[in-house]
């Protein structure tokens, strides 16, 4: 009788591996073929690889090498405005000119004006041909020094996550490690949304340089060229705001969860950057930044991160009144034209102090729970007072009986004492 197949009552891979005489740790087909430790352990490699890719991209958007903006007065665009406020520099310089020889009998003042506006002209034509060179190289300073920053010591944040991909504690953890690159993409949205706002503010603010610049040649007025140089320095300096979250680098120091904890408060510090550093449109892009992740996400902690960087707030058209109440971007731009227009000598008629409308409306919704309650309140307040008042309060006579009715009369109010005597007048 023949033997039977010992492989004949089983099916699939089991009967291919019993038919190999397949042994552990033999030379069947094994993970190990491909000279690591399989499948997971490429797996985990290519998840890193990918990190460090996220985080490279990163860096690259929050302080790019390059900036949109032109680097040598010879670009095509900037030449218009340079062209610009070349002439009108020199208009403003004849019509000092005309002015001071229409009054050159005033003598020293006159000429003292003539004087200053001659150099402030000077000034600001060369400013204007350095505007572009100086943009570029202090980008490049700040692109060099945000990287430095961040390469050089293991207590930034992006610089802790590369090292603890490798040896940190849960690094060998798939959750963690997934954690960590949702975070980084949630980053690289935040980053994303950063670069386009750098690039574009620090291109508006190159261009309008030479109009700026020209208001110096009216006669050394540098506020129209402080609010610019601030506005446009904010934007140059934005990233490092990221480096607030350093100190906290040092205690959560080797745990990927904790790593991806302190990225999304990075990604709500960037959100509130934007929303606090540029005055024009920082306001409506956080807005429109959190309104999108509301409308498409439910997750209480990605709600809260976005409210955190973009909060509620009321617009005003003029000065605050309350500590949520900021100004609206097209007030902002109002007032910086209105800084520009006085530098030139144009007085700008002032807005009145009021909330706009869609921020009243937002007000009045919000508070009306809350004046309905003081409503009530109020009411209860003074019916119980009426209630009191009518009713009065009633003193116990005596034991015996009513007694004689008692006439009591108030005491006298004091008679005016004596005129004071005026001594004689000499």
């Amino acid at each position: 009788m023949p033997d039977k197949d010992r492989c004949g009552l089983i099916t699939g891979i089991a009967k291919r591996m019993c038919e190999d005489d397949w042994e552990p740790g033999g030379g069947g087909s094994s993970d190990a073929d491909d000279g690591g430790d399989g499948i997971t352990a490429g797996a985990s490699d290519h998840v890193k690889d990918l990190a460090e890719t996220l985080i490279k991209t990163l860096k690259g958007l929050l302080a790019p090498k390059r900036a949109w903006a032109p680097q040598t007065t010879d670009n095509w665009l900037y030449q218009q405005f340079l062209w610009l406020g070349q002439h009108l520099a020199i208009a403003i310089f004849n019509c000092v000119v005309v002015v001071c020889a229409l009054t050159a009998w005033q003598g020293a003042p006159r000429l003292k004006q003539l004087g200053a506006s001659t150099g402030w002209t000077l000034v600001a034509v060369a400013g204007m041909a350095s505007v572009p060179g100086v943009v570029m190289l202090l980008n490049q300073a700040v692109s060099s020094a945000f990287t430095t920053a961040f390469d050089s010591d293991q207590s930034t944040l992006l610089e802790t996550i590369s090292k603890d991909l490798d040896k940190g504690a849960d690094s060998g953890n798939p959750v963690a490690i997934l954690i960590i690159i949702s975070a980084l993409v949630v980053a690289l949205a935040f980053a994303s949304l950063v670069f386009m706002t750098r690039q574009l503010g620090i291109l508006a603010f190159v261009l309008i340089a030479p109009l700026v610049l020209a208001s110096l040649a009216r006669g050394g007025d540098t506020s129209a060229v402080r609010a610019w140089a601030m506005r446009l320095l904010g934007l140059m300096f934005a990233p490092f705001a990221l480096l607030l979250v350093s100190p906290f680098v040092q205690m959560v120091k080797g745990s990927l969860v904790m790593d991806a904890v302190l990225m999304v408060a990075a990604d709500a510090l960037m959100l509130r950057m934007i929303f606090h550093g540029i005055p024009y449109f920082g306001p409506k892009i956080a807005g429109a930044a959190r309104g999108f992740v509301e409308s498409r996400t439910t997750n209480p902690l990605a709600r809260a991160v976005v409210r955190a960087g973009s909060p509620d707030f009321y617009e005003q058209e003029n000065q605050p009144r309350m500590p949520r109440t900021v100004d609206t971007p097209g007030r902002a731009a109002y007032q910086d034209r209105g800084v520009l227009f006085a530098a030139y000598g144009v007085k700008q008629k002032q807005r009145s102090s009021r909330p706009t409308t869609e921020s009243a409306i937002d007000k009045t919704q919000r508070e009306a729970p809350r004046n309905q309650q003081l409503v009530e309140a109020r009411r209860a307040a003074r019916a119980a007072a009426a209630q009191t008042s009518t009713s009065g309060p009633r003193t116990p006579g005596p034991a015996h009986g009513p007694g004689p009715a008692v006439r009591t009369q108030a005491p006298a109010a004091p008679g005016p004492g004596p005129a004071p005597v005026r001594p004689p007048t000499s």
